[in-house]
This record gives C-alpha cells, structure tokens and sequence, in this order.
C-alpha cells in the first residue's frame, strides 16, 4: 500500500507540468520515478497496479476544472462533480497501469529496453485513451510543452512530424533518461536526453517553410475575434439575453472601411438563427457590407409524424459562416459530442438516478459527419472545430480540402480556472500538427490567434471581455504529420519497441 501511495503522489505532482502552472520539471521527475518504481516490482500486477496508482493521481490532479461543470446544474449537487472526477479517473488510469504492464513484461530484464518499451507503449495507450469508447484525449504528456503561452519549447517543432503522441513518447524518453542517470547507465541516458529529442526537433524545423517579413500592403484578411465575458450562470438566464447581446454588439464594434473576418463564440446565441431569419437580420446589421460573421449557434433537428405535426427530436451544436445580407452561406455540425454533457448516454436509466445533462435543455445533440471546410468569398477557407473538438489529434480538417485556417469557437466558461490554459495548449498543438493558424473565440476566455508554428500572437486573458484585431496568420506547408496523420507516432512506437528487441537479442 505504501508503495502505491508514493506512486499516487508522483501521478498527482506529475499532473503540475499542465497549465495553468507549467511546473514540466516536475512532470519528468514524476515519470522518472514511475520507471523506477515499476521496473523494480517482482510482479506483472505489481506493475499495473504502480501505473494505475500512478494515473490516478495525475488525473485526479489535471482534471480538477470537471467538477466545476457540475457547479453550473441545478439539477446535480456540486460535490457530484468531484466523484466524477474521480470515477473518470478511475477508468482513465488504466492506460498509464497497462504502459507500465506492458513494459515489464517484455523489457524487465533491462533498464535501458525498459525504458524504451515504456515511451512506445505510453505512445500507444495515449492514442488508445483518444479513441476507445468515443475517446477522451484531455491533457496528453505533450501538453505540458505548450502550456504556458509565451513558451516555444526545443521540442515543440518536432509535433510537425511525430504528432502529439509521438511528442509524448519523447518526454516519457527524457523522463526514462533521469532513471537511467541512476542506474548508471550514462550513454544511452544521454540519448535519450539529447539525441533523439534532438533528432526529431531539427526534422521539424526543416519541414517549416522559410518565414517571410509581410508586405507594407499585407493582403491578409483582417479579423476581428470577440470574448464578450459571458458566464455560464447567465448565458441561458432570459434575464440576462438582452445584456448579453449587447456585448456582442459592443465588442464587434463599428463597421470600417476593409472587409473583416469576425469570429464570435460557441453557441453565441440562444436563438436557432436557421430557422429565425428576424435573429438573423438582427445580427446582420452590426456587420459592414464585405463582412462575414463566423459564430456558434443551435440548430433544432425536425421530424413530421404521421400526423403531420413537427416537432423537434434533438439539436446540432452548429457552426455558421453569415454575410450581411443575413443569409447563411455554410455551416459545420459538431462531430465529436460530449458525454453528459451534449447528450446523455443511457438516458433511460441515468434519468431514473435523478441524473440529467450538464449543458441545460431536453433535447441530446446529434453528431455531424466530421471534419468539413467552409467556403468563405473574399477570406479564404475555414475548418471547424466546436469546444472539445480540437484536442483530437489527427481528427481536426478534412483531408481531402485543406483550408486555410481552423476556427475553433468555445464555450470553456464552466471549466474553472484550469480548463481554459489547457484548452488552449492542446489548440497549439493541433496548429504545429496541421500547420495551421487556429483561432479561438470562448465566451469568457482565453481566446487567442495561434499561427501555424503554434505561437500565441494575440491573446485575451480569462475572464476579460475584449477584442482582437489583425491579419489572419499564413498557412505553412502541409507538416508530414498532417499527410499521414497518426499513423507516424504510431510507427515511432514501433521502432521503439524494435530498438528494444534488438538490444535484448543482442544481450543474449
């Protein structure tokens, strides 16, 4: 027991390197010590049951802002949400439990294919985490390089070629190099520090293209991304729509002279604008003629039964691309839902329990068909992802219509304080992975323009209304990772696990 208590410490002190704090030192010693611990058990179970201790913690820790969502239904008490935490991170600490079952059962006999084996199999059941049972990939090990908003980490660059998870294999390398330190084991130790990471940063580096000053005439469209600070207790108060809206208004401002790109959040508003063209028209007129409105909206899905009459049997969390004229000229359906909180898995039976939705309303979300590009005259092209969307790896634009650039409207207002910076760490990524620009709108922050090398040009603070005026960042070059997607950190596994049974036949 006392062993696995050091391990649920060291998961939880690990959990520190994502934001808000960006303590990553601490998340290496906490792997280091992971490896060590469960390299040095007799037993198969001993090691699962290391790693799962071990995931508990890091969970636990990095999920805090989950039990902040339940703050905002009246339906649920508030310590509810700490027991989800903690059931989720019951199921999500298998993972880490069979990374580290799996590295003891083929590379036990030594430290250095232990370690070797440990970074291909987190490679593998991080990728695992992200797609089993509809996938939750919050929080993956790469995250804690991207976590603090003027960071641009030595190995940020390498996410062009290995991906997310393939970044992840490399720190679980630096953190094994630690281990390794003290079992004295000092050349491969140096490169796993150095050599490969190394390797890998300058790959990516050199898949960039070259960076150009822009124009004194810079033709790049101008944007205008809003974050009217909105909260999740008043968004949905009929109290508070007409203060809302005019937020809306006076962070979209006046209508000038060049056409603007506007961005407003997810589920901006509570009217379903396809369906009422007076909402429509309403919105239309804060814009200048050339202007186009990108915003978050609900769209009702409608069935006549035989009877002839309509009535709605569930809802779209929506993308909508609105000229001037109001009229609605492309729209992207959400893809990837939240459990519990857009639809209610096992409605029947979690009814009966007295437990709803998180998100208020009757009606479940239905999934759209997945990554799709907006056409939009005179900007260019948009791909959409909606909120949670953007933390999956691999699955964020269409692979046969590369757009220009990734919108990515949020509603992080019921994530607490440490929901918001990580969000936006896993948005970075996805723009070193695509090497694409993403913008973000939220209600309440942090929205930010992200170019294509994951820099932070522009951002607004949580909990600020505010604006962002500028030129929407270039496009890069299509990354090796954006042509083959997952399939590379997945192969880098492979050769991980090759290198190890090369160096275990050989010691034989």
């Amino acid at each position: 027991m006392r062993v696995l208590l050091i391990a649920f410490a060291a998961g939880a002190v690990s959990a520190l390197g994502f934001a808000p704090l960006g303590l990553w030192p601490l998340t290496l010693a906490g792997f280091a010590l992971l490896i060590a611990m469960s390299f040095n058990v007799t037993r198969l179970r001993a090691a699962f049951a290391i790693g799962w201790a071990f995931g508990l913690g890091h969970f636990i820790v990095g999920l805090n802002w989950i039990a902040t969502a339940f703050t905002y239904q009246a339906a649920m008490p508030a310590w509810l949400g700490w027991i989800a935490v903690v059931l989720l991170s019951f199921y999500l600490a298998v993972f880490p439990g069979v990374a580290a079952a799996l590295a003891w059962r083929i590379g036990k006999a030594m430290p250095v294919t232990f370690v070797l084996l440990f970074a291909a199999a987190w490679i593998l059941t991080e990728w695992l985490r992200a797609t089993l049972l509809t996938g939750f990939a919050w929080n993956p090990l790469a995250a804690i390089t991207a976590g603090t908003i003027g960071s641009d980490g030595l190995l940020m660059p390498g996410t062009r070629v290995i991906g997310t998870y393939g970044l992840s294999g490399l720190l679980v390398l630096l953190a094994g190099a630690i281990f390794l330190i003290f079992r004295e084991r000092r050349w491969p130790a140096l490169t796993m520090l150095a050599g490969i990471p190394l390797a890998v940063s300058i790959a990516g580096w050199l898949t960039m293209s070259p960076r150009s000053t822009p124009p004194a005439n810079d033709d790049r469209p101008l944007v205008r991304v809003i974050q009217p600070n909105i909260d999740q207790s008043e968004k949905w108060d009929p109290a508070f729509a007409t203060r809302n809206y005019q937020r809306l208004v006076e962070t979209t401002g006046e209508t000038g002279d060049a056409p603007r790109l506007i961005f407003w959040p997810e589920a901006a508003v509570p009217e379903f604008i396809e369906d009422e063209p007076l909402a429509r028209f309403r919105i239309a007129e804060l814009l200048g003629a050339d202007d186009l409105l990108l915003l978050g909206a609900t769209k009702l899905i409608i069935e006549t039964d035989p009877d002839g009459r309509r009535r709605a049997v569930g809802a779209r969390n929506s993308l909508y691309a609105m000229n001037a004229e109001g009229e609605l000229i492309g729209r992207y359906d959400k893809a990837h839902l939240v459990p519990y909180g857009e639809y209610l898995p096992m409605r029947t039976f979690m009814e009966r329990l007295g437990l709803s939705r998180l998100a208020p309303g009757d009606l479940d979300f239905w999934p759209g068909p997945g990554p799709e590009t907006l056409y939009l005259p005179g900007f260019g092209t948009a791909g959409g992802q909606i909120c949670y969307e953007i933390i999956f790896s691999g699955d964020v634009v269409s692979e046969a219509d590369r757009p220009d650039f990734v919108f990515n409207p949020s509603n992080d207002a019921w994530f607490g304080t440490w929901g918001p910076p990580q969000h936006l760490a896993q948005a970075r990524l996805r723009a070193i992975e695509e090497g694409l620009p993403v913008i973000r709108s939220t209600p309440t922050g942090i929205s930010a323009v992200i170019d294509a090398r994951g820099h932070v040009l522009h951002h607004i603070p949580y909990r600020e209304a505010g604006t962002i005026d500028g030129r929407l960042p270039r496009a890069d070059t299509p990354t090796p990772f954006a042509r083959y997607g997952n399939s590379i950190p997945l192969f880098f596994a492979f050769l991980l696990g090759g290198l190890a049974f090369a160096l275990m036949r050989r010691a034989r």
